[in-house]
This record gives structure tokens, sequence and C-alpha cells, in this order.
């Protein structure tokens, strides 16, 4: 039997196969890039808005265990006389306070001394929000971080004087590429007035309220963004009183 001289693939059939299958592959490659890339610009989102969402949560709890607790400021490096004061400091751009929540055991934890410190972001780009925490071992341990009684002419009496935030590799940082951050805190006044907020506390009682004012480097619409927060203090605890069990 003679076979057919038309029987098998031209070279011509060869190449458009070839090239429809080269064609197939690429597209095929170009849609797994671009799936791809897209799902990893989703997880960076939603990395990001966990993030930001823990660390609202963390402020939360830091500020819901507010401890209303004293220091034993002294002007002589720690030596007597003492001045036993309340122990916070409200300062525009820091600010300390006992909590009994910590990072490292949560409500679980041991008091913690909470020192917050507004940094210049990286590279001098926007700032940082970062925390400190010492461990709480008393109005002594406390006292440690006041530097002695100083005359406040606004005030008319005297206000305690604290060392400065220092920030290490141990500092967490709770909030980054900010614009702008600052803490604000609530003064209860007589009526008509009802409250103030002011951006630096110097009473010799603690603040009803504290506010961080946050706004982000860049705003994205699609993802959470650092936003004010506005955290009650719930102490009814009077400073310096007496109480018996």
């Amino acid at each position: 039997m003679r076979r057919s001289s038309r029987a098998g693939v031209t070279l011509m059939e060869l190449l458009i196969a070839v090239s429809l299958l080269s064609l197939l592959v690429a597209g095929i490659l170009t849609a797994m890039r671009v799936g791809l890339n897209a799902l990893a610009r989703t997880n960076q989102r939603v990395i990001a808005n966990r993030r930001a969402m823990g660390a609202q949560k963390i402020l939360e709890q830091q500020f819901a265990g507010f401890m209303p607790v004293s220091a034993d400021c002294s002007a002589a490096g720690g030596q007597p006389p003492y001045t036993r004061i309340p122990f916070f400091e409200g300062e525009p751009q820091s600010m300390r306070f006992v909590s009994s929540y910590s990072l490292a055991g949560a409500s679980r934890g041991a008091p913690s001394i909470l020192e917050f410190q507004v940094i210049p972001g990286q590279e001098n780009l926007g700032y940082r929000l970062v925390v400190n925490e010492v461990p709480y071992t008393g109005p002594l341990g406390a006292g440690r971080f006041c530097l002695g009684m100083t005359n406040d002419p606004a005030l008319g009496g005297p206000v305690p004087q604290f060392v400065p935030i220092a920030i290490g590799a141990n500092s967490f940082v709770l909030a980054d590429k900010l614009s702008s951050v600052r803490f604000l805190y609530r003064e209860i006044m007589p009526p008509p007035l009802n409250e103030r907020w002011t951006p630096r506390w110097v009473l010799p009682y603690w603040p009803s309220a504290i506010r961080i004012e946050m706004q982000a480097l860049e705003p994205d619409p699609s993802k959470i963004n650092p936003a004010t927060l506005t955290i009650p203090i719930f102490v009814n605890r009077v400073p310096m009183g007496q109480y018996v069990d």
C-alpha cells in the first residue's frame, strides 16, 4: 500500500502550534503574576490594618488599666526628704503613668510604668509613637523618675519635674508614618464650661480623659489609618487620700 504524500505535519503548522502554545503559556504566566501581585498587595493591606487595629486595642487596654498610684519625689538623688505626689506626667508629646496592662503579660502582668514618647520617623519622615515599659515597684521606685519640685507660674504652686524619656532597642512602636501626633488632657470644670482640654497636665490629680490626636503621613482610604482616640480615665480616688480596708 502506498502512503499519501500529504500525510504528516508541515513546518508551517508546527511553527503555528508552537507559537500558539507560547502565547498560551505567556498568558497563563502573566495572569499568575498579576494574581500573585494582587494577593501580595492584599496581604500587605490586611497586615497593615491588623497592625493599626492591634495598636489601637493596645492603647485602649493600657488606658483601661490606668492605676492611680503615687511617687516619692526627691530633689536629692532619691534621698530624703520626699514629696509624695500623684504619679502622672502629661506633656504634649510625652506621657507617663502606671497601668495594670503590659505588652509582655497583657492584663495578667504586673503593674508597669508606661512611657509614651513621640519621636521622628525613619529617615526623619513624619513621626512615631513609641512606648517603654518599666516595672512599677512602689512609690519609691516611681520617684526615681522625678527630678524634684519646681514652682509653676501658671498653677501658682510646685509641680514635679520628670527625667526625659529614653528611647532604646526595647521601645515598642505603636504607630508609625504619622504627620502629627500629640496628647491632650481633659480637666473637669465648673458650669457653664464643664470641661477643658489642655496639652500639658500640671494639676495635683489625674485627668478625667486623655486624647491622642494622630494623623497619617500619607492617608490611604483603602486601609485603616491612625485616628484620634479619646479614652476616659475612670479614677474616683482622691490623690493622697487615706483609705482603710
